[in-house]
């Protein structure tokens, strides 16, 4: 087995290496390109790259060689934010404590910054030296990211959101929002990090399930937060989906509802690990964490 990795020791990893893959601005003013920079280095979780490299890492995979993948990723769910924020969808001027994209560069550039991350993802898995050595290999990362990252996908989610502003949504049409919305980017971190190590069906199957109930878990506690978290902890204002009438699973079930589902989703997921033996344990202690967070 591979060297094991703290959460610490990868975010810095990947932290270290994420600015490197943004190409300098050869003409004109580089505001895009330090848009493109400031959005990713200002903080996040780094869940969905982190998952990536531990599901490349305990299937027998290079992290080092599969960290191209891990930023294409990021750089999309990057690009997700930035547009996610523009005055047009959810009109947010704070990301992580921090001004928004569009609020410290303006809505134009933050545009392009979103459209610039978007683009580069997918450079900077064709130069990969994952799809250098294994072409078929760096085709099939950029078929899986397309789709998941697109109107199958996360775009896919934002427009079942777009659409259902302002009623009252089902219960069945927001876990379809956030299977697509949120969860189909967790999922390609599993599917990417397989790939990356050449994972047999049984453990990548086994890294989908448990990508796609921590992805649901993680909304939940997403919507819970926007009604019991605190404003400094989080980075943005509380209480933005009561104010627009938002159905979330808070809205539905109620509290302590939200809570145990999100509870039994994380059971579900961490169950789905035992094909891993004691190499699961990261993700287990990581999917308790998502579940237990107050930001």
């Amino acid at each position: 087995m591979k060297k094991a990795y703290s959460f610490k020791e990868y975010i810095s990893i990947i932290n270290s290496k994420l600015d490197s893959f943004i190409p300098g601005c050869s003409y004109g003013e580089p505001v895009v390109c330090d848009a493109m920079k400031y959005s990713l280095g200002i903080g996040g979780k780094r869940i969905r790259p982190v998952l990536l490299l531990e599901f490349c890492r305990v299937c027998g995979g290079d992290v080092e060689k599969a960290l191209p993948f891990a930023a294409a990723l990021e750089m999309i769910h990057t690009y997700s934010l930035i547009h996610d924020d523009l005055p047009c969808m959810d009109n947010d001027d704070m990301r992580r404590g921090m001004p928004s994209c569009h609020v410290k560069f303006g809505e134009e550039y933050a545009l392009l910054a979103g459209d610039g991350l978007l683009t580069r993802a997918f450079g900077v898995i064709a130069e990969s030296e994952l799809a250098n050595e294994n072409p078929l290999c760096g085709i099939e990362a950029v078929r899986l990211l397309s789709e998941l990252a697109g109107v199958n996908g996360m775009i896919g989610g934002q427009t079942v959101d777009l659409k259902n502003e302002g009623r009252k949504a089902s219960l069945e049409t927001l876990e379809i929002m956030d299977r697509l919305k949120t969860g189909a980017l967790i999922v390609s971190a599993a599917r990417l990090g397989c790939l990356a190590a050449a994972a047999d069906e049984e453990k990548t199957a086994a890294a989908v399930t448990f990508c796609e109930k921590i992805g649901h878990a993680f909304q939940i506690v997403d919507d819970i937060l926007d009604v019991v978290g605190d404003e400094k902890q989080l980075g943005k204002p509380i209480g933005s989906d009561g104010e627009s009438e938002k159905s979330t699973y808070v809205s539905l079930l109620g509290l302590e509802k939200s809570r145990e589902y999100a509870g039994r989703l994380t059971n579900e997921a961490v169950a789905a690990l035992g094909i891993f033996g004691e190499d699961g344990a990261f993700l287990k202690e990581l999917a308790l964490m998502l579940i237990e967070r107050k930001n």
